[in-house]
């Protein structure tokens, strides 16, 4: 019997996976990777590794969610070491749960092995705080899409007044929707909001407004996924404390 690795490999800055997560990669005899990971991280692996892309698109999958889960239990079952390398971290919004919950029925060795999560490193690397004394002390991390023929389950009165920064994921495409939702329970129109795109990556952009703006901003700087959303009051201290397109900036001078 082999062994699994649910590993998280960070939200795209290849220098941001863990040491642990780096062995995983180096020692792995298959890995089965997402869309968003940093593909150099590939480099590391072994050289008779076999390297299975499992990325998804909206409407456009790869591989099956089944059928990952199958390839996870048919590897171990050979006797291979295999990691299943997903972005940021495995159990925000990864699957990892659901591949873990397989493993555990047919008694497969399996290890989590998390990783910094994209709603965290990508406002950090616009130079937004998800938390701050002053500005926020309470920060949740909420899905920006449900399921497909599922109603909206989202606590949006709760999460509206009572919650100081949202970090919201894959919910770019439904920007005017999530805006809606907070305004109706009252958070103000002028609440800071952010959209980070490519989060940590080089390609990184950023755009703010506020609940009454971004919706028009996002459309003229034609902002797409994958894109973190942040709303909250910390979002203005990015005019203080931004730095990493600013250094990718000055790079780009001196060069």
């Amino acid at each position: 019997m082999g062994k699994v690795y649910i590993v998280g490999a960070g939200p795209g800055d290849v220098e941001l996976i863990t040491v642990k997560g780096l062995r995983c990669i180096k020692e792995a005899d298959v890995i089965l990777y997402d869309r968003l990971i940093n593909h150099e991280l590939l480099s590391y692996a072994k050289p008779n590794a076999q390297l299975i892309f499992c990325g998804k698109l909206p409407n456009r999958h790869a591989m099956i969610q089944e059928h990952i889960n199958h390839s996870l239990v048919q590897y171990a079952k050979q006797g291979k070491v295999v990691t299943r390398l997903k972005g940021g971290d495995p159990f925000v919004f990864g699957r990892g749960a659901e591949e873990a919950e397989v493993l555990a029925s047919h008694h497969i060795p399996y290890e989590i092995v998390p990783g910094i999560t994209s709603g965290i490193a990508a406002p950090a690397y616009a130079g937004i705080p998800v938390t701050h004394r002053d500005l926020g002390s309470s920060f949740a991390i909420v899905t920006g899409h449900m399921r497909e023929g599922k109603d909206d389950s989202i606590k949006w009165e709760s999460l509206a007044n009572g919650v100081d920064t949202l970090a919201i994921y894959m919910g770019v495409g439904n920007l005017p929707y999530i805006c809606n939702q907070l305004l109706k329970y009252g958070r103000t129109a002028t609440t800071p909001v952010a959209l980070v795109h490519m989060g940590t990556f080089e390609e990184q952009q950023t755009v703010t407004g506020t609940l009454e703006t971004i919706v028009d901003i996002a459309l003229e700087s034609n902002v797409k996924n994958p894109s973190i959303i942040i709303v909250g009051e910390v979002v203005s201290l990015r005019e203080k404390i931004q730095w990493f397109e600013a250094q990718n900036q000055l790079s780009e001078s001196v060069v």
